[in-house]
């Protein structure tokens, strides 16, 4: 059940929008448009602890700025403020999940688990799979085997940890891998939560003043024949960081190196990832390679991809953080743990 006013212990719901709550529109193409008391009705099984659904706001998750993402996290920090609280639920669209689950993440100290999850099939589908995704979410968050186990994504009944989870389909309902880290467990559609071996917790970042702003961080593919054009107009557009998604183990080419050179020279800080799915970010080649970026002061992401690279730099640059614990923070949260 769903209720506002609980003295005893209970999930909270917090509603963003995202395809669990989309269906089509009169102007052709589906929007978010149910409350989170409309997706909590959707499903088919009852919690078996009382729900309180709070709504945050209505969007697919492709709108979400990093500010959006961060007044998520602190709408998470509120409902933990309440003692009775089991864990949070968030339902959220999975084009960004990976990106405001991993901050979310990054600032949690708390025990008590959060659990993100979404839908693939909109509200009004045939078969819409978010019902049972939010009721499994729901047993995750209340049970006490997800504690201490930091901030999950629960899709399609496996639990993911959040550092390294993508999306992985762009339409099929396992919708979610994770491969450098592994799955964290399994529930069940009767909402029997089964966990694996817990690794160590990093300790949180603190969280930025709100006040503080997002500085702009922008990401920079590399592709064949690639040039510094679109470097350089980052760079112009006031960019204070730049993820650079490279190729292989994080390579590029010499004129990239070159450019990047001059960004770091003149205080921008750059973060070498990725677009191969699994696997570490080496430097090893010279002649415009990875080495070469590293020289030109580059900071290799480690098992980060350029999603949630681009995340912690964000936040690492709203924090006022130096390049020397720039590159420690990446170095420690790139390794498998």
């Amino acid at each position: 059940m769903t209720v506002n006013n609980i003295s005893g212990p209970h999930v909270v719901l917090l509603a963003t929008g995202g395809t669990i709550s989309s269906r089509a529109s009169g102007t052709g193409g589906a929007v978010a448009s149910d409350s989170g008391e409309e997706v909590f009705a959707s499903m088919a099984v009852r919690p078996s602890h009382p729900v309180r659904v709070v709504d945050v706001f209505r969007k697919g998750s492709y709108l979400l700025t990093v500010d959006d993402m961060a007044a998520i996290s602190m709408r998470i920090q509120e409902a933990l403020a309440t003692p009775e609280v089991l864990g949070v639920v968030v339902t959220h669209g999975t084009d960004t999940m990976e990106e405001t689950a991993y901050l979310v993440n990054l600032l949690h100290d708390d025990p008590r688990p959060v659990v993100f999850t979404g839908a693939q099939q909109a509200a009004d589908s045939p078969v819409p799979d978010g019902p049972d995704n939010l009721s499994q979410a729901i047993a995750v968050a209340a049970s006490p085997l997800a504690r201490d186990r930091g901030v999950l994504v629960v899709f399609a009944g496996t639990i993911f940890p959040v550092t390294g989870v993508r999306k992985c389909h762009t339409t099929q309902l396992r919708a979610f891998a994770n491969p450098d880290f592994g799955p964290a467990g399994s529930v069940s559609a009767a909402g029997e939560v089964r966990m694996g071996h817990a690794p160590a917790r990093i300790e949180p970042l603190p969280a930025p003043g709100t006040a503080a702003g997002s500085p702009r961080v922008d990401l920079i593919a590399v592709y064949p024949g690639a040039d510094s054009t679109l470097l350089r107009a980052a760079l112009q557009a006031g960019a204070a960081g730049i993820v650079l998604q490279g190729t292989g183990i994080g390579n590029a080419n010499h004129e990239l190196c070159r450019g990047i050179a001059q960004a770091t020279s003149s205080g921008v800080v750059v973060v070498t990832s990725t677009r191969v799915d699994a696997g570490a970010v080496v430097p090893r080649y010279g002649d415009g390679g990875g080495e070469d970026l590293r020289a030109a002061g580059a900071i290799p992401s480690g098992l980060l991809r350029p999603s949630q690279s681009l995340i912690l730099l964000s936040l690492l640059l709203r924090l006022g953080t130096p390049m020397s614990r720039i590159t420690e923070v990446f170095a420690r949260r790139g390794a498998l743990p």
